[in-house]
């Protein structure tokens, strides 16, 4: 081991780059759905997504995992969702390390709480924290969180964080994280992620190929994206046909992607596509 790296951080940048290793032997399988059977799906998964996520709010769920590729519309709608029924709720991005998660729990323990981890897939690399989340997320009715180490802690007002606490609050996890496949591929991680799922609502958005992409931008658009931006219906066509068209050479599938070309749209009317494919293309 290097002089002056920390253990503790080495055996995280290991983890990481195993993730990281086994995420790129994943191959996206080729689509064998029509366009109508995809939009189908689609909106019967997002609708399940905005159903399971008021039972979390409510507390009828205790946890709840959405699985998907990123850019494409989770996390915006469990946002509006929360907005709309807990305007208390809390999400967390980022590194977490495990000390930090047990503070955030001891914080929002109380029934009604709601704790969200949206793009915070760090917690999934760290067995520390993933045995905290499992007795958090746990379906017994109680749910006692420890922490017997010798560290000390504070909570954000400076009293003492005890050294265990009840946890009543819920959890929605948000990640790119395909567990199911994770699981099938024998990741080291993948005991942790089994539990995970037995202890929660496990939604698998479904969005695999790049055609489910294609069709869940399409209904985004359809249903307004860009039009409530001043554009026009000619512009969105546009907009459309030139991501599927050049959707093999596409820096990305995403609705980040959309905003960028109808960017240049509007700002470059006569030499957007000329534009788009030198920044939003490889």
């Amino acid at each position: 081991m290097p002089r002056g790296v920390p253990k503790a951080g080495f055996r995280m940048t290991r983890k990481r780059k195993a993730i990281a290793k086994f995420e790129r032997q994943i191959v996206a399988p080729v689509s064998t759905e029509t366009e109508a059977q995809i939009r189908v799906k689609l909106e019967e998964r997002f609708a399940a997504m905005e159903m399971i996520t008021e039972s979390a709010i409510s507390g009828d769920v205790r946890a709840l995992v959405v699985s998907g590729p990123p850019g494409l519309g989770k996390s915006f709608g469990i946002s509006k969702i929360l907005e709309r029924e807990n305007p208390f709720h809390t999400i967390v991005r980022g590194y977490v390390r495990p000390t930090g998660l047990y503070k955030m729990l001891y914080e929002h323990r109380e029934a009604g709480s709601v704790v969200v981890f949206d793009d915070a897939d760090s917690i999934f690399a760290d067995e520390a924290s993933l045995n905290l989340l499992k007795t958090a997320c746990d379906t017994t009715k109680k749910r006692v969180l420890s922490w017997l180490s010798e560290t000390k802690m504070e909570d954000e007002g400076g009293d003492r964080v005890p050294t265990s606490f009840e946890f009543e609050g819920t959890i929605i996890f948000i990640t790119n994280y395909d567990f199911d496949a994770m699981i099938e591929r024998g990741s080291k991680l993948a005991p942790h992620f089994a539990a995970l799922i037995s202890r929660s609502m496990y939604l698998d958005m479904a969005m695999k190929t790049k055609k489910d992409y294609l069709v869940r931008i399409k209904q985004v658009i359809e249903a307004g994206m860009l039009r409530v931006e001043g554009f026009s219906a000619s512009e969105e066509n546009q907009v459309v046909a030139f991501i599927e068209k050049n959707q093999d050479v596409m820096r990305e599938l995403s609705l980040r992607m959309v905003i960028k070309v109808a960017a240049l749209v509007k700002s470059h009317p006569t030499k957007w596509q000329s534009l788009a494919r030198v920044v939003c293309c490889k």
